[in-house]
C-alpha cells in the first residue's frame, strides 16, 4: 500500500464511494447528534406502512404481525421523512429536549 499525498495519481489512490461490506448500520449509533426527533402518537396511526418504507436509517421498528412501535431513537438522525409521509398526523418533528 502506498502513502498518499498531495502528490499521489488518481490512479494510485483508492477507489472512493465503494461499499466494501454492508449492513454495517447496528455498529453505528447515529441518534445522538439530532436537534429534533420523531414523536410518535400511536392514537392517530393506522399501521399503513408509509413511515417505515422510506426511513433511511431503519429507525421505526415493526413486529412480526406488522404493527409499528415506538422509534428506535440509538439510530434515528431526525431527517423528518417520515413525519412528511405520514398522511394521518401520527408523527410530529419535536426538539430533542422535548417528551
Amino acid at each position: 500500500m502506498t502513502d498518499i499525498n498531495n502528490n499521489t495519481p488518481a490512479c494510485k489512490m483508492t477507489i472512493g464511494g465503494n461499499i466494501y461490506q454492508a449492513g454495517n448500520a447496528l455498529e453505528f449509533k447515529t441518534g445522538d447528534w439530532r436537534s429534533i426527533k420523531p414523536k410518535y402518537i400511536p392514537e392517530n396511526c393506522k399501521q399503513c406502512g408509509l413511515c417505515f418504507a422510506v426511513c433511511p436509517d431503519d429507525s421505526i421498528p415493526v413486529s412480526k404481525e406488522g404493527k409499528r412501535a415506538d422509534f428506535n431513537y440509538d439510530y434515528c438522525k431526525g431527517c423528518g421523512i417520515c413525519a412528511k409521509v405520514c398522511p394521518f398526523g401520527a408523527i410530529k418533528m419535536v426538539e430533542e429536549d422535548e417528551n
